[in-house]
């Protein structure tokens, strides 16, 4: 059981070494100061006395808090848990511990979470909640070491580590154009946020390279990223009368939504409309029917998010600001279906 008692000097005894080396051993940064078989005895000598090094003094010694702001915009998506997991992964073994905010994708709670973190003197933050033109986070850029995940910002370059939205969603059209649809509706995320309009010109981009007409009757752009703004949409589009026999859902939220606005009106899917979700986020495969959706790695953007800030943090020239774009696979269930002989409305 680790002891607070434990001190680096008995590991130092232990171990057989000076207590500067066991300082050295046990720091990512210097590690590669102690020759291989020596690191291994200090590690494992802190193993066996359930040594944990001081954080306050770790600090104080470093000018560091080894904490790092984590934003996002609704704990209760499922889409974030696992790329937190992917974060907290990434951070621990360097030391790094993460504090997470919920902003509910609101400017003024964005800001008061980001004060409440410069006030506790962080060393970075990860954010995944950026608009397309974010004040808050633009503020933040300037301030300390700044990394987003999911989104990106339109006018300031920090490094963003995303999914290729662009390709997923070309995926979901070419599947529902290779089943014969022809007429597909778009219910879009929203376009403050990158990953709103990016899928949105995918969608429209893809429609014309596969010969199909981009129909902006066909077409509702949500508010939110929300069950709620599916629902809204889809029954928005039926109640136009507007002829399609498939939909391509900015996200699985809102396909969720669509799914709700289908049995609120006695329609079926795919029997009536067949639906593209993206994200896969978890329980998507226990959707009635199982959602086709576009897979994103969220634990693997996590990580690679937390990796990116570690190296940035390391890096006092300051680390290359390239995005990092993760590859993505439409999944294949059972909500979509060759496109009917006739529609029913």
């Amino acid at each position: 059981m680790p002891s607070a008692s434990v001190k680096l000097s008995d590991v130092a005894e232990r171990a057989g070494v000076h207590p500067a080396t066991v300082s050295r051993a046990l720091s990512d940064s210097t590690s590669h100061m102690v020759n291989a078989t020596t690191r291994e005895r200090v590690v494992a000598a802190a193993q066996e006395l359930g040594y944990r090094p001081n954080p306050i003094a770790r600090s104080l010694k470093t000018n560091r808090s080894f904490t790092v702001a984590v934003l996002v915009p609704d704990i209760t998506n499922p889409l974030f848990p696992p790329m937190v997991r992917g974060i907290e992964d990434a951070l621990g073994p360097a030391g790094f511990t993460a504090l997470v905010a919920n902003t509910e994708n609101g400017e003024e709670r964005a800001r008061t979470a980001f004060e409440s973190m410069r006030a506790r003197q962080v060393d970075g933050c990860i954010a995944a909640t950026a608009t397309r033109d974010d004040g808050v986070l633009a503020e933040a850029a300037a301030e300390l070491s700044l990394v987003l995940i999911n989104r990106r910002m339109a006018s300031h370059a920090v490094p963003a580590v995303v999914a290729d939205d662009r390709s997923g969603i070309r995926q979901a059209v070419e599947h529902l154009a290779a089943l014969g649809h022809e007429r597909i509706a778009h219910v879009a995320g929203p376009q403050w946020a990158s990953t709103g309009a990016i899928r949105h010109a995918a969608f429209l981009e893809t429609l014309a390279a596969v010969g199909l007409e981009a129909d902006e009757a066909l077409i509702r752009l949500g508010e939110t990223f929300s069950e709620e703004q599916g629902a809204r949409a889809l029954h928005d589009l039926l109640d136009s009368g507007a002829e399609f026999s498939a939909l391509v859902a900015g996200n699985d939220l809102m396909a969720l939504g669509c799914y709700d606005a289908l049995a609120d009106r006695d329609l079926r899917c795919p029997d009536d409309i067949s639906i593209v979700g993206f994200n896969d986020m978890p329980f998507a495969d226990k959707f009635n029917p199982p959602l086709t959706t576009v897979r994103i790695p969220h634990y693997e953007m996590g990580l690679r998010a937390g990796e990116l800030l570690l190296e940035r943090l390391a890096d006092d020239a300051g680390a290359p600001s390239d995005d990092v774009v993760l590859p993505v696979q439409l999944v294949q269930r059972a909500s979509t279906a060759p496109a009917p002989g006739r529609r029913r409305r």
